[in-house]
């Protein structure tokens, strides 16, 4: 969660041998696994009257867009939501490697998931994008304010305040980043499962897709400069407060040890 991967999702859909469904985030497995009210139908009604079924003016819309949404659109309101509803979701029509899943609820998976999504998979690999933990957590603030309209209660937040909401759940199980690698490599043999930065991903993207690219034992594909530049999914602009920084010391601290225990070297930055 607010760690670069709707940028990542929206750049490696250029390469010819990856494919996506139109939903970024499926969160299948997630559903199966961990919380079964994730994909009801309400829900899924909902994202597909707000995403892929708009009304459009009939004298300038491509007829085979509207098709392709439909076709999609009736696989994902399809019942039950099994393991071959999920599989109707990916219709290959280029014969592509991959099939490409990105949700940030996958880092939740209990390991009987990865075991099962592994035995189904001629070929998986897994990949988990790391933040600098405060810088994370701020951002993951504002965007859930801003998403539900509640971006100004900020403007009125005590240090106490804050600490209550960052520690939900939904927001903190994010940032603890050694639970959830400890719990992949449990579960993920070592040449199937990557851990990556953002702070690359800032620092030099082609570098990091030529990772990415390399990790899938994929050809290098040349991603134009108005994609790599492409701004996607920000949150507000707010500054964040002086005082946050401190409510979450001791953690990071742990928390990035947790991290270089796996043998992971954090980025110089994470220490500022």
């Amino acid at each position: 969660m607010k760690a670069g991967t709707t940028w990542l999702y929206s750049v490696l859909a250029q390469h010819p041998e990856l494919h996506f469904t139109l939903e970024k985030e499926i969160h299948y497995f997630y559903h199966a696994y961990v919380n079964n009210r994730q994909l009801s139908d309400a829900r899924r009604l909902t994202i597909a009257q707000d995403r892929y079924l708009p009304r459009y003016n009939p004298e300038r819309t491509n007829p085979d867009r509207i098709r392709v949404n439909l076709h999609w659109v009736a696989n994902y309101l399809s019942r039950p939501v099994d393991d071959l509803w999920y599989r109707n979701l990916f219709t290959r029509p280029r014969g592509e490697l991959y099939n490409c899943d990105f949700s940030n609820l996958y880092a939740h998976l209990p390991p009987e998931a990865w075991q099962h999504i592994q035995g189904n998979c001629t070929r998986l690999k897994v990949i988990y994008t790391m933040r600098h933990p405060v810088k994370r957590l701020w951002s993951h603030v504002k965007f859930h304010l801003q998403v539900t309209d509640k971006l100004h209660l900020l403007d009125t937040w005590s240090p106490g305040k804050m600490q209550d909401f960052m520690r939900k759940p939904f927001i903190w199980e994010n940032a603890e980043y050694g639970i959830i690698l400890r719990r992949m490599r449990a579960a993920l043999p070592e040449d199937g499962f990557r851990p990556f930065f953002y702070e690359d991903m800032r620092r030099d993207p082609r570098a990091f897709l030529a990772e990415i690219e390399d990790f899938l034992e994929l050809p290098h594909h040349d991603y134009s400069e108005e994609i790599i530049e492409r701004k996607v999914n920000e949150s507000a602009s707010i500054p964040m407060p002086d005082f946050f920084p401190e409510l979450v010391s001791e953690d990071v601290a742990r928390i990035t040890a947790e991290v270089e225990a796996e043998g992971i070297l954090v980025p110089e930055s994470w220490s500022s």
